[in-house]
């Protein structure tokens, strides 16, 4: 039956190219939706009146009548549709309003007759689509439909093809999903009917790459069903190159090489200061690299006391990255001497390629790259740096603190707000990597290795554009089982599909489609450079909450309030207090103060009463995080506070239960030393602000659901202990 399906819409495809066209009339569109099971109302195809009259006839009752036509895409905005006609003298009326109409539209346009359709029930409008993104490839699309739908856009997406859970899914991840239970007494609609309808346009997309848009709109939707009262297909003037793909095998044995080299040769090494390529020396030697560093360049015998060949041809023994700190015009030469040499890995430094609109030059290296299997990373870059190989390649400033995150950017700039972060933090990083151009190596390549590097816990990315969603996806997907991947997406305001044919194709833009797909990927998207760094400085020091109870106890009502409000503006759920926890926390706090959630031991109370109410936090396994407001005052000074309450989460941490634990801290000058120290030992800190840990443990939050890390339900203690596998409910985004 599958096979019958693809036959049918392959010859009905063909036929539609071979006169040149890109827009499927109604009743072709009615056949692909008949071989592929979109439910659609009856309809006829009305060449002349009297044949409109005998099709209304049949239907029984009144039908819509709408205008066939290869050149006119938007029936409604010609005119061309009527609802609700009855009666065999208002059909004849309507069909010739209907030609007049198309003809007065437009006097060129092909006619091929009117549409006789059955009247669809009243119901809920949706819309169901699939559109072809330039990163993601083909999406489908599910929200509220009709005439309001470019308007309100609500509107959600997946990659195709999905399944049937996938596609219900989608009902819940509109803003107006409440409406499609039923609202005001009035029945929900059949979601699964729904949800059919999304699946199985997913799969008509899937099969058939050629078709760029399929928009079914207004689905109607009824407790009984869901029945398209429209379809509307186009497809694709032209397809895509495929892009040249390595599997996770050769990603990995390239990327082993780059990041974990035993030798590196600088083309274009030089004595004189100021210039990249001394930099670049400097770096690498000053660094401590223990593997071989080989400097290049023909007018040099040695360079900052180490040999220097005339050629990378004249290296001895193997080299597993070359570094280029030359010119943009002699890069295309000197890369052929680094694939004659059997070089795995390029890194070219130097700007003057496409982003100046010199894309003949850089298609030239990448020709010269593939052709002898060498992996380019940039050009137009800062370099990289490495720091568990002390490895820095790069001409900007050294860095060597040592940790667990990795970070990479598009840009320069970005790059070295990220250094200057990471030394101003005191953060730790097992890597640093600019892209630039992205003409080979991306962020996929680089997902892929960090998801393997024992030293990386989490993994931050700037980035503007991808050049290849899927592969992304895919590398996400395997990576945030076992940590965190956190994005920032720069562009949220580039225009989208300006010249789509389709209602679906005019709401895909750029940042809607990126916003859901990251989601459905388990990524972390943050919304600007600051939380970025932020999430990737925190993540890793946070241990993985096992549940979705949080508790806030706070020093001061009005913190109470503002985190309170955090909590919830970052999806995280306040624990209702059950009794005997709440009498609990009650013994440890003035008459005046107040249990419940926040719980409000008040300003004045001494070191003991912080200590007794996080240690209860702490202890009853049914509070699984919890959020701390202090407020500075002389009974408790602040590193009086950040002292304790690290002592505290040490000895439990000691005892196997850990629990996310951020603070904020309000007050002078000197809760910035505390929160530094309370970083430092465990707990997320931050001062002068209650935004920011709750902002933070969020994010913690978001990967755990997405990893399965949190449990459906029970109390839980102690520390989660790797399986082997995932663990837990299913995925939640």
């Amino acid at each position: 039956m599958a096979e019958d399906r693809v036959l049918t819409v392959r010859a009905l495809l063909d036929a539609v190219r071979a006169e040149g066209r890109t827009a499927l009339t109604a009743p072709e569109g009615k056949v692909i939706a008949d071989a592929y099971g979109i439910a659609v109302p009856g309809e006829e195809l009305a060449t002349d009146v009297d044949e409109a009259v005998a099709h209304a006839a049949r239907f029984g009752g009144p039908v819509v009548m709408k205008i066939v036509s290869p050149d006119i895409l938007h029936k409604t905005d010609a005119g061309g549709v009527i609802v609700g006609v009855e009666g065999a003298a208002d059909v004849r009326a309507a069909f010739h309003r209907i030609v007049a109409n198309a003809r007065a539209h437009d006097a060129a346009a092909r006619i091929e007759g009117v549409q006789i359709q059955e009247l669809l029930p009243a119901g809920q409008e949706v819309i169901v689509g699939a559109v072809t993104d330039p990163t993601f490839g083909k999406v489908v699309a599910f929200g509220l439909g009709g005439v309001l739908v470019e308007v309100l856009k609500d509107v959600t997406f997946r990659l195709a093809p999905v399944d049937a859970d996938e596609a219900l899914s989608m009902l819940d991840s509109i803003r107006s999903a409440e409406i499609l239970r039923g609202v005001r007494g009035q029945a929900g609609v059949d979601r699964w009917a729904i949800a059919e309808q999304i699946r199985r346009v997913s799969q008509l997309v899937a099969d058939f790459p050629e078709i760029a848009e399929v928009d079914l709109n207004p689905v109607i939707a009824t407790p009984e069903g869901a029945v398209a009262a429209d379809i509307r297909v186009i497809l694709a003037e032209r397809q895509p190159p495929p892009r040249r793909t390595y599997t996770r095998a050769e990603i990995l044995t390239s990327m082993r090489r780059l990041m974990q080299p035993s030798s590196v040769a600088v083309i274009g090494a030089s004595n004189e200061q100021g210039k990249i390529g001394n930099s670049v020396m400097r770096n690498l030697i000053d660094g401590g690299f223990a593997g071989d560093i080989h400097p290049v360049n023909p007018r040099a015998d040695d360079i900052l006391g180490r040999k220097a060949y005339k050629s990378v041809t004249d290296v001895p023994g193997e080299v597993d990255v070359a570094v280029f700190a030359i010119p943009a015009r002699f890069v295309a030469a000197a890369l052929a001497e680094v694939g004659r040499k059997k070089i795995p890995n390029a890194v070219l430094i130097p700007s003057g390629f496409a982003e100046t609109g010199e894309h003949a030059l850089q298609a030239e290296i990448v020709a010269i790259a593939e052709r002898y299997g060498i992996r380019l990373l940039g050009p137009n870059i800062y370099g990289y740096y490495s720091t568990w190989q002390d490895l820095c390649a790069t001409f900007c400033t050294p860095y060597d603190v040592k940790g667990g995150v990795a970070l990479t950017s598009q840009s320069g700039g970005i790059g070295m707000a990220i250094l200057g972060f990471a030394r101003t933090t005191k953060t730790g990083v097992s890597a640093i990597v600019g892209l630039g151009n992205k003409s080979d190596l991306d962020e996929d390549d680089l997902l892929t290795w960090f998801g393997e590097d024992p030293h990386t816990e989490c993994i931050a990315m700037h980035l503007e554009d991808l050049k290849d969603g899927r592969a992304f996806v895919e590398a996400a997907r395997a990576t945030v089982p076992k940590k965190p991947v956190v994005v920032l997406k720069a562009g949220r305001t580039a225009a989208g599909a300006k010249a789509a044919g389709s209602h679906t194709g005019a709401l895909a833009g750029d940042d809607a489609v990126y916003d859901d797909i990251l989601r459905q990927a388990g990524v972390i998207r943050a919304p600007g450079l600051n939380e970025m760094l932020e999430y990737a400085r925190a993540l890793p020091v946070l241990p993985a909450p096992q549940g979705d109870n949080v508790v806030i106890i706070t020093g001061a009502g009005g913190s109470g309030v503002l985190l309170s409000d955090a909590v919830t503006d970052n999806g995280l759920s306040l624990m209702e207090i059950p009794p005997d926890l709440d009498e609990a926390f009650r013994t440890f706090i003035p008459p005046f103060g107040a249990a419940g959630n926040p719980v409000d031991i008040t300003g004045g109370e001494p070191p003991s009463t912080y200590e007794a109410t996080i240690r209860l936090g702490l202890e009853d396994p049914r509070i699984h995080a919890l959020v701390l407001g202090y407020w500075h005052t002389i009974v408790t000074p602040p590193m009086v506070f950040a002292e304790l309450t690290a002592r505290v989460v040490a000895e439990f941490r000691a005892r196997g239960i850990e629990k996310p634990v951020v603070a904020s801290l309000a007050g002078d000058v000197e809760v910035e030393e505390a929160c530094q120290y309370l970083y430092e030992h465990g707990v997320v800190a931050y001062p002068y602000t209650t935004e920011k840990p709750v902002a933070v443990l969020g994010a913690k939050y978001r990967w755990a659901r997405a990893a399965e890390r949190l449990r459906a339900e029970g109390p839980q203690v102690g520390r989660w202990r790797e399986t082997g596998g995932l663990v837990g409910g299913r995925f939640m985004s």
